[in-house]
């Protein structure tokens, strides 16, 4: 019985390249280094920098005595935004949305926009109680945080699809 198990995993295995199924790889970029402003920046630009490690130039390569990055990512806005949309029948909370807007750029640094001005948003709703407010303030904690991990990876996948740097 465990051989017929083991052989049924086996050809299911061997016919699931043939579907088209693969593993997510990682990104290959067209670009070979990459500078992420603001360098000190949010959250984003901070997880950006972090993923990207080895590929990160500093904006000004004079200071640095290194050459300019192939492409520049300039994080533009990262908003936090937490809005009421339940309440009781007596006027309490019971009900937030919380949203998180980055604005980006991918340029060069002559100034070639390779990726206009885009806004990533993300959105989670959560349910407030006043007799656990300590708890709910660390799940919206870690919702921001899931947001922001979500927001990096689009951003990855978008940089990602940037097929020339002479566009």
């Amino acid at each position: 019985m465990q051989r017929r198990s083991l052989l049924t995993l086996v050809l299911v295995a061997s016919l699931l390249p043939g579907c088209g199924f693969q593993l997510r790889s990682k990104q290959t970029f067209v670009f070979q280094t990459i500078a992420v402003t603001p360098e000190n920046g949010g959250g984003v630009a901070t997880d950006m920098a972090r993923y990207l490690g080895g590929m990160v130039r500093p904006v000004a390569p004079a200071a640095a005595g290194q050459p300019a990055p192939d492409v520049i990512l300039d994080i533009l806005q990262e908003l936090r935004e937490k809005t009421v949309v339940g309440v009781n029948a007596s006027g309490q909370v019971r009900e937030f949305q919380l949203r998180t807007r980055v604005r980006f750029r991918l340029r060069t640094p002559l100034g070639r926009e390779l990726i206009a001005p885009t806004e990533i948003v993300q959105q989670r709703d959560i349910s407030f109680n006043e007799s656990a407010v300590l708890a709910k303030e660390a799940e919206e904690s870690l919702l921001y945080r899931d947001m922001q991990t979500d927001i990096v990876q689009q951003l990855l996948r978008r940089l990602a699809a940037v097929k020339s740097l002479e566009q």
